[in-house]
């Protein structure tokens, strides 16, 4: 079944929307762990280096959906005060803890980002090359937070599970909503 152009618009604003989200939820669970570590902790320099990139992902998309008048996920709120307590609760538990929190995130974000450049294809260029280069930072971000203790921290099976089930289910509803 060929897709119309019209549909064609309507995915391709879609992937874009649910990226931002994802980009801005991230900032805020960064915000989140670096308001209850402080910049003294083990491992805050390292989360505020990720932040600093996370932050320099959501501006691109910002301009993008801007420049192509894509509306953001109305949840964005709801994201923003999650964000920000899924940081702040995994800080709370431990460096180890944020770390696993980072490496669960970026699990399901390199895979998402996989599927859209597989569902991309050569549709769109510019997306395509933002996906790709995020994707590789999230993979950073991913080896970087199991090097320092990651699967060390507090029931990291469970957290870990469980932070992802909830990552799968903010790009679900971020997508449509």
């Amino acid at each position: 079944m060929t897709m119309t152009e019209a549909e064609k618009k309507q995915r391709i604003e879609s992937m874009i929307r649910v990226d931002q989200a994802g980009e801005y939820g991230a900032t805020r669970i960064y915000a989140g762990q670096l308001a209850v570590m402080g910049d003294r902790a083990p491992g805050a320099g390292e989360i505020a280096a990720m932040a600093q990139q996370e932050a320099d992902h959501r501006a691109r998309f910002d301009a993008l959906m801007a420049e192509r008048g894509v509306r953001p996920t109305l949840l964005q709120p709801i994201w923003d005060k999650a964000g920000f307590a899924l940081g702040a609760v995994t800080a709370l538990i431990g460096p180890e803890a944020a770390m696993a929190c980072t490496a669960a995130i970026e699990t399901e974000i390199e895979r998402h980002y996989t599927q859209q450049l597989e569902e991309l294809g050569e549709e769109d260029p510019e997306l395509s090359a933002m996906v790709t280069e995020f994707r590789d930072d999230e993979r950073e971000h991913h080896d970087a937070a199991i090097n320092a203790g990651a699967e060390r921290a507090p029931v990291y099976g469970l957290m870990s599970g469980a932070i992802r089930l909830g990552c799968r289910v903010a790009i679900g509803l971020s997508k449509r909503i």
